[in-house]
C-alpha cells in the first residue's frame, strides 16, 4: 500500500521547483537556476523512518534544480542511521530525537564534529479506537500501560480510567522496534528511560502504518504513532489528550509548535558532518531544506518551524561551514 502521506510529498515535490521560480525564491535559484547549477556530487542519507520523507521531498526538489547532484534517501531508523553516521558511512542521518551518548562518543571517536539541525516540528499520539469512549490520558496512566512490568492486561487495570464498557476488554498494543527514533523518545517521555517497555506489545517495526491498520480493526486497541501518520489516519483512529499535570492538551498543530504538548511534542532532525559541509552542493542542500521547510513540512504532515527555529538551524549549519 502507498501512504497518502508519500503521495502528498511526491506531489509538493512536482510543484515546488515551479512556485520557487514563481516567487523568486532563492531556493531554486542559489545554484543557478532549476537544472541550471554548476553544483555537482553526491550525498548520502541515511536514518530515520518519520524524517525520511521529509528527507526525499527536500532531496527530490533539490535535484530538480541541481541536476548534476544525487541525493539518496534511505531508512534504517535513527539508531541504525547513527551507527552508519559515526562511522563516516553517510553525509547525514535524520533523527527524530536527539543524538544519544553513545553515539556522540563513536562520532567523536571517529574525529566526526556534527551538528543538530532541526527541520521540522512533530508529536507523538498515543492513539486509541473511535469507539473508545476515552479523551484524555495522563502520563502516569501512559506508564502504567506501556512501562517494563507492568501488569495490566485490561482497561479496568489502569488506575482512574473511565472506557464504560471497555473495562474487561484486554488492551493489544502497538509500537515500533528498538531502532526507531520513535521508541527511544516514547519510552523516555512516557516511562523515564529510554528503552525501558513492556515486552508483550506488538513490535511494528518501522511500519507506523501497521499501528493504524491494528487499532482501527480491535475496539481495545492501543499505539503510539508520530503525527504526520496520526492526522493522515483521519478518523480510522482517536488521539488522545495528553495530561502532564497542567491540563488535557491535544496534539495539535499550535500546541505542538508552543510546546504546550509535553513530553510527546518533539523536534525532527538532520545530522550533517562537518566532512559532508566541506563540499558545497551538501551545504547548499542543507540550506535549500531550511529555506523550504514549511512547504514540505505541511504538504507531508508534520508541523513547520518557527522563525526562531529557522534562524538556529540556519545557525548550526554555518557553525559546521565555518
Amino acid at each position: 500500500m502507498i501512504s497518502k502521506k508519500w503521495l502528498q510529498v511526491v506531489g509538493v515535490a512536482g510543484a515546488v521547483p515551479f512556485i520557487l521560480t514563481a516567487c523568486g525564491g532563492n531556493g531554486a535559484e542559489e545554484g543557478g537556476g532549476e537544472g541550471g547549477s554548476d553544483l555537482s556530487g553526491t550525498i548520502s542519507i541515511d536514518g530515520s523512518s518519520t524524517v525520511g520523507p521529509l528527507s526525499e521531498a527536500a532531496a527530490e526538489l533539490f535535484m530538480e534544480a541541481n541536476s548534476d547532484v544525487r541525493v539518496s534517501v534511505a531508512q534504517s531508523g535513527t539508531g541504525g542511521g547513527f551507527e552508519k553516521f559515526c562511522n563516516g558511512e553517510t553525509d547525514m542521518n535524520d533523527a527524530s530525537r536527539e543524538i544519544g551518548e553513545d553515539e556522540i562518543e563513536a562520532c567523536e571517536g571517529n574525529g566526526i564534529a556534527f551538528e543538530d539541525v532541526q527541520v521540522a516540528n512533530d508529536a507523538l499520539a498515543i492513539v486509541v479506537n473511535p469507539e473508545n469512549p476515552l479523551e484524555c490520558i495522563t502520563v502516569d496512566q501512559a506508564s502504567q500501560i506501556w512501562n517494563e512490568g507492568s501488569t495490566v492486561t485490561t482497561w479496568g487495570d489502569v488506575d482512574g480510567l473511565d472506557v464504560g464498557d471497555l473495562s474487561d476488554e484486554d488492551i493489544t498494543l502497538y509500537g515500533p522496534g528498538s531502532s526507531s527514533g520513535t521508541f527511544d523518545y516514547f519510552t523516555e517521555a512516557v516511562n523515564g528511560e529510554e528503552g525501558v517497555i513492556r515486552n508483550d506489545y506488538t513490535d511494528i517495526g518501522e511500519d507506523d502504518q501497521a499501528a493504524i491498520v491494528g487499532v482501527e480493526g480491535d475496539a481495545g486497541a492501543m499505539a503510539y504513532i508520530p503525527y504526520s501518520y496520526f492526522t493522515e489516519a483521519g478518523d480510522a483512529v482517536k488521539p488522545l489528550q495528553i495530561d502532564n499535570g497542567e491540563g488535557c492538551v491535544a496534539p495539535t498543530l499550535e500546541n505542538v509548535q508552543n510546546g504546550s504538548y509535553a513530553p510527546l511534542g518533539r523536534g525532527l532532525y538532520v545530522y550533517a558532518s562537518d566532512v559532508a559541509l566541506e563540499r558545497p552542493e551538501a551545504v547548499a542542500f542543507m540550506n535549500f531544506y531550511i529555506e523550504n521547510q514549511a512547504l514540505i513540512s505541511e504538504a507531508a504532515g508534520f508541523v513547520p518551524l518557527t522563525e526562531e527555529q529557522m534562524a538556529t538551524s540556519t545557525e548550526q549549519i554555518e557553525s559546521l561551514t565555518n
